[in-house]
């Protein structure tokens, strides 16, 4: 199988001359193979050549976007826990808590995103440097999005202002993940939208649900 690699045509993008310019169809069959990698060897069995030969690259073109191995993970995770999971923002509490917690439930019910999720929580105790890297990449971003899904709400009336945001979100994320990636209960619309309605009583919501 022919390797594929970037352009050397520095002319475009207002590269200099010989710099190779970053072909997007490369990245993605990049992150395709981190993906597929993650789910079948984990993080530890995750190796920069199998991540070539998956995506039929050499390793110069990875290296060329990513400086190590765990900022390639860390970039290829926030892809698609904070960049194709944007929060709702449906003009009601109770819809943001639906469309939140279904898109939550749509993700983790993925089998190749539970076993990288599973995967990563463990790895993150016995890898200072990746689950520091989770935390500000992966996590921080995700909780001041859903901030600021609360504040909105607040603004609206549907949540009382004393309300302990940082519980809050808590509240919102630990029921699905505990079903989804420890405990491996089957998960269902009738659970979801139990969970929406528990977890805006727990919130204290008001207003219009």
């Amino acid at each position: 199988m022919a390797v594929r690699d970037d352009s050397r045509d520095g002319r475009s993008g207002g590269s200099p001359r010989g710099a190779a310019v970053l072909r997007p169809e490369l990245t993605e069959s990049i992150v395709a193979a981190v993906v597929e990698q993650l789910a079948s060897r984990g993080y530890r069995g995750l190796t920069m050549d199998a991540v070539a030969r998956g995506a039929g690259i050499g390793k110069a073109a990875i290296y060329r976007r990513w400086p190590s191995k765990e900022a390639m993970v860390i970039d290829v995770i926030s892809r698609f826990a904070v960049d194709a999971l944007p929060m709702p923002d449906t003009g009601s509490l109770a819809g943001d808590m639906k469309a939140f917690l279904s898109d939550a439930w749509d993700a983790l019910t993925r089998p190749e995103v539970a076993a990288i999720a599973r995967n990563l929580i463990g790895e993150m105790a016995y890898t200072p440097e990746l689950a520091v890297m989770l935390r500000t990449r992966v996590s921080e971003p995700r909780r001041r999005n859903a901030t600021a899904l609360l504040q909105r709400a607040i603004e609206r009336g549907d949540l009382p202002p004393a309300v302990d945001i940082d519980l809050a979100l808590d509240v919102m994320a630990g029921p699905l993940a505990l079903r989804t990636l420890i405990i491996g209960t089957p998960v269902g619309p009738d659970y979801l939208d139990r969970l929406t309605a528990m977890t805006l009583a727990a919130l204290g919501a008001h207003g219009r649900h």
